[in-house]
């Protein structure tokens, strides 16, 4: 079965997909950047890239660090975290939803190459273009 794999372009240098939405509930799942990667198969020190790319692209913290101690360290998401990530689900489920009869489809069930029923448009017709 075909799937759709969704990643958003915030800006320059600011994307948010599935790896990334990945290490996030991680994170809020175990608490330790140094888990989450380690439950993803992923290195720390990607794993901390990483966070430290979405709290850099998006101006404010999206996951908070406490540096260890007695109790040793930790991460959670900030609640601007959790939005984030609530919203990319909602995204990536709308996105799935819509697309579905698309790639199945183009699995092989009913892809017809000339055919665009969902814009009426012809084949060759400019792609994201009405008019």
């Amino acid at each position: 079965m075909a799937t759709l794999s969704i990643r958003i372009d915030l800006g320059p240098g600011n994307r948010v997909g599935p790896g990334k939405i990945q290490l996030l509930e991680m994170i809020a799942e175990h608490g330790s950047i140094s888990a989450a990667g380690r439950a993803i198969g992923m290195s720390y020190r990607r794993a901390w890239t990483l966070t430290e790319a979405l709290n850099t692209g998006f101006g404010r913290p999206v996951v908070e660090v406490q540096i260890g101690g007695r109790s040793g360290g930790g991460a959670r998401l900030t609640a601007f975290g959790t939005a984030l990530v609530r919203a990319y689900r909602a995204i990536d489920a709308a996105a799935a939803e819509a697309a579905a009869p698309f790639l199945n489809g183009l699995a092989g069930e009913t892809f017809t190459p000339d055919a665009d029923s969902a814009s009426g448009q012809g084949e060759g017709a400019p792609v994201g273009r009405t008019g």
